[in-house]
């Protein structure tokens, strides 16, 4: 047995005493240089806040709101179409296969784990794997509202059937059918350049992270293995064009129950963002996020189903994933990020897919709308509400990347996260054409730290407009019982390994263990097969830390506020990949270790946090 670090018990830390720092960065210069590359954050800060309910030690400037816009001028496609894909056997690079192909130009990763038992040579055959080809790019002409001129945008850039870009493309998945994504990056390598950082914020290097397959860790989308033509993170042994990644679509438990592992396991949404060191924040607000859909057997993305086990949920065209952002503008109506500031910058406009204020038309049938809160930093409590904004009722029926083992009925609220998913069926039959119903978002947020108070109406971000009947009769359905839930014995329990994680602030900085994120050493090893009980304690009353854990979900044991036991919300009951810890908050976690080796990372996915550095490497050995 490997000798387990020393450094992961409790620590506790002041964080309302930071340091000042006022040796602020110049501005037009790479802020990639303040970190060298070598994993251990540099502190070099801007002047630092105190707590939320105190007064700045130092003047901040405070950014003037985004120029107003007309709402509803835009309106999504009544239909997501999926990305196809693509011949990695017909173009000018070598197919994939097991080791890097480092000649042929990838960059440096780890050979793939397991791939002799997925597949039958060193390098991938034909018929072997769905293939599927992205190309991180840069978009100079994306509207965001009719109001705002078209800017820069980073987007992961697929293709349709006929051969026209798709950007931030939705990938359809099933479990037992392996995908291979092959992920070029084109961004521009003198991104930066311009004197203003609030809107030259970015860094060309990328890291793709689909959260939370389960899947080994060189496909993982480590923050340190980000990588361009020209440059490579800390933990990766080559620059490169691209990277092929490996997602094997299986449960996890491979070792425990054989063939493609436990099925109880499954995951439904996921999506895939940029992860690069130091630059998660910026990176993904610029843009690089997108949906990954998995299905099953008994999730089976088929409404149609003739299988007595599948479920029959609403199914695609009438699946819709949605996706939102806050943003925020200059007076030249630019989109502006602070990427040096711990602060972040908070958003103020509230992007549906991409769009402000857009209109989707639905259909009177039964829609599975998906919910995520992609973040940087705003935390959401969404409502459907009619046009006299009369709450309405619908059927939640995920969590994260779960399905609930039961269906929650008549809910009126959705409370996400940054990071945080939310799968309801909403039933648009029982509304004549012509309704009008507006999904609002009633949580205040005054700054990045989290959320305030719930207050009525508020705020308006998407329009629905039941439009037409439906093509064909509405066979879809939600079922008494959606997926079984295997929580863990009170033997397990008992035997479980228990550590202890506090996530709090350290001059200026964000912290875990009252230390700071170094991508080159594990700040623990576990053995491969372990269970443990993580304690997440915020011992702070002025900010929100949702906590995400790679390659496994956990499950809730536990929850305390002010030191004295609640109750765990229903929507929280099932498995979960992010676990939000509210002010003064701690959680018990319990969560398998299982199937895959090396190198993972936990942190704050209010990515500015992440970013100053809230963020822990722990890795997983075979014993």
């Amino acid at each position: 047995m490997k000798r387990h670090n020393k450094d992961d018990s409790t620590h506790t830390c002041n964080s309302g005493n930071a340091q000042i720092n006022t040796s602020v960065p110049a501005v037009n210069e790479s802020r990639r240089a303040f970190f060298k590359t070598t994993g251990a954050t540099i502190l070099s800060t801007p002047a630092i806040l105190t707590s939320r309910k105190s007064a700045a030690q130092v003047a901040v400037p405070i950014l003037p709101p985004s120029p107003p816009t007309t709402p509803w001028r835009e309106e999504l496609p009544i239909a997501i179409e999926p990305l196809v894909q693509t011949d990695l056997f017909a173009g000018p690079l070598p197919p994939p296969q097991g080791e890097a192909n480092t000649a042929a130009g990838e960059c440096g990763r780890a050979e793939h784990q397991r791939w002799n038992e997925f597949f039958a040579a060193p390098v991938l055959q034909p018929g072997e794997a769905d293939l599927y080809e992205l190309k991180v790019e840069a978009v100079t002409n994306h509207v965001f509202h009719p109001n705002y001129p078209p800017q820069l945008v980073w987007n992961y850039v697929g293709r349709t059937e006929s051969g026209t870009p798709l950007l931030n493309p939705t990938i359809f998945a099933h479990y037992g059918r392996p995908i291979i994504v092959r992920l070029h990056n084109e961004l521009p390598e003198d991104h930066g350049s311009d004197s203003n950082a609030l809107t030259a914020f970015g860094s060309p290097e990328i890291s793709m992270h689909l959260h939370n397959l389960h899947v080994a860790s060189e496909s993982d989308g480590f923050p340190g293995d980000f990588f361009s033509r020209t440059k490579k993170g800390p933990t990766l042994g080559a620059s490169g064009l691209f990277k092929d990644h490996l997602y094997p679509n299986v449960y996890a438990g491979l070792e425990e129950f054989g063939g493609i592992g436990d099925s109880r396991e499954a995951l439904g949404t996921l999506w895939y963002h940029d992860h690069t060191l130091n630059f998660t924040a910026p990176n993904a607000v610029r843009g690089i996020a997108a949906f990954y859909l998995l299905f099953d057997e008994l999730d089976s993305g088929d409404e149609h189903d003739t299988n007595p086990n599948a479920l029959r949920l609403p199914s695609h065209p009438y699946d819709y994933p949605l996706v939102f952002k806050d943003l925020r503008f200059n007076a030249n109506r630019i989109h502006i990020f602070d990427q040096f500031d711990p602060e972040g910058t908070l958003g103020d406009k509230i992007t549906v897919n991409g769009k402000i204020e857009p209109v989707l038309r639905v259909a009177r049938r039964k829609y599975r709308l998906r919910l995520l809160d992609s973040g940087p930093s705003r935390f959401y409590q969404f409502h459907l509400v009619n046009a006299a904004n009369v709450v309405q009722r619908f059927t939640y029926i995920a969590n994260d990347g779960n399905l609930l083992p039961t269906p929650l009925l008549n809910q009126t609220r959705i409370r996400l996260a940054v990071a945080e998913r939310a799968d309801i069926v909403v039933d648009f039959s029982q509304y004549p054409l012509g309704t009008e119903l507006y999904l609002v978002n009633r949580l205040e947020q005054e700054d990045t730290r989290g959320p305030d108070e719930v207050r009525a109406p508020g705020r308006r971000v998407l329009k629905f407009i039941v439009d037409r009947e439906p093509s064909e009769p509405d066979v879809s359905r939600v079922p008494s019982f959606l997926r079984p839930l295997r929580r863990p014995t009170a033997a397990e329990i008992a035997a479980a390994r228990v550590r202890n994680w506090v996530f709090a602030r350290k001059n200026g900085m964000w912290s875990i263990n009252d230390r700071f994120m170094n991508a080159n050493s594990p700040r623990i090893t576990i053995a491969k097969g372990s269970a443990e009980i993580w304690n997440l304690n915020n011992p702070s009353g002025g900010w929100s830390h949702p906590i995400h854990i790679h390659l496994e979900e956990g499950i809730i044991l536990n929850k305390f506020v002010d030191g004295v036991a609640v109750p765990i919300p229903a929507h929280e009951r099932g498995r979960k990949d992010v676990f939000v810890l509210g002010p003064n908050t701690r959680m018990r976690v319990f969560i398998r270790f299982r199937d895959f080796v090396g190198k993972y990372v936990m942190h704050c996915h209010n990515t500015i946090h992440e970013d100053h550095a809230m963020m822990v490497r722990f890795d997983i050995s075979e014993d």
